[in-house]
């Protein structure tokens, strides 16, 4: 199914992201993990894209795998740092002959130290593109406290509104944990005339190293009350864990009480939390 689709739907919808392995020894261990949360039954699933293109084999692997083992609907995704012309058209045909009707268009993290060898400028080059040539639906990614390489969000936000003018049929936010910034950036979206569907991108945070590691990557804001639940259960694994999921839990909760239907959780491969997730909102979705 067309995720587009999928999300014209009246109803809640929630997603799960997972990555591919770097190297085939733990492939067989990331499937079984996906295959667990694709066990869950989430409103589809969506497949990463390592730097540089260096996962492109295993996100195709793993997004056929889920796809047709486990009869979820997939979305992998595809960078453009990393891809020339033929590259995303052999891409796009070998997506097409699996069935896969999804594809998320990013420009990806540059290469440390070289320039990278692309066609493609931007994400939204890279869409047109798609887009021209395919009738694959196609998502994007946005940023609720703007893009760390744009001057300020209002430059941000045109850009974006050009990611949706060049066919973009559904956005997904970057990980947030004040969700006061996500019903901002949507009011500053809805404005520009951005009207395609919005997923409020949530990433339950289960350790005190994967906080700091998504702070450093994303550059997002970390409300000073979760702050607090971190430093009050750094040396308890356990309890960091389960405070996590009640936290993202909680500002999803929040989310569909203020009319937001699409939720996308980043998962970072862990069967146990997207459970824990899942269960917290069973009657909800």
């Amino acid at each position: 199914m067309k995720i587009k689709e999928l999300l014209a739907k009246d109803r809640v919808s929630l997603s799960f992201e997972v990555f591919p392995p770097k190297k085939i020894d733990s492939f067989a261990t990331v499937q079984r993990a996906s295959f667990a949360i694709a066990q869950l039954k989430p409103s589809f699933m969506s497949v990463t894209f390592g730097a540089a293109g260096t996962t492109a084999g295993f996100t195709m692997e793993l997004a056929e795998s889920l796809q047709k083992e486990q009869n979820v609907t997939v979305l992998p995704h595809l960078t453009c740092v990393s891809s020339n012309k033929d590259q995303v058209l052999k891409m796009l045909e070998g997506y097409k002959k699996a069935g896969i009707e999804n594809i998320m268009a990013l420009r990806g993290d540059m290469p440390l130290g070289e320039k990278p060898q692309t066609d493609f400028a931007h994400a939204s080059d890279l869409i047109r593109f798609i887009k021209e040539r395919s009738d694959i639906c196609i998502g994007g990614a946005c940023y609720p406290e703007g893009h760390p390489e744009s001057r300020n969000k209002k430059e941000d936000i045109l850009h974006l509104k050009e990611k949706v003018d060049a066919g973009c049929d559904f956005l997904t936010t970057q990980m947030f944990f004040d969700n006061n910034i996500f019903y901002n950036f949507l009011y500053k979206a809805r404005d520009v005339g951005i009207h395609v569907p919005i997923l409020a991108g949530i990433m339950p945070i289960t350790s005190p190293k994967q906080l700091g590691r998504s702070v450093a990557l994303s550059g997002t804001n970390v409300p000073e009350r979760f702050k607090a639940i971190v430093d009050c259960f750094a040396d308890s694994p356990e309890a960091l864990k389960q405070a996590g999921i009640i936290y993202a839990s909680q500002q999803i909760v929040d989310l569909i009480a203020n009319g937001v239907k699409y939720i996308h959780v980043y998962s970072m491969n862990k069967p146990d939390v997207a459970k824990g997730i899942m269960d917290n909102l069973s009657e909800m979705l």
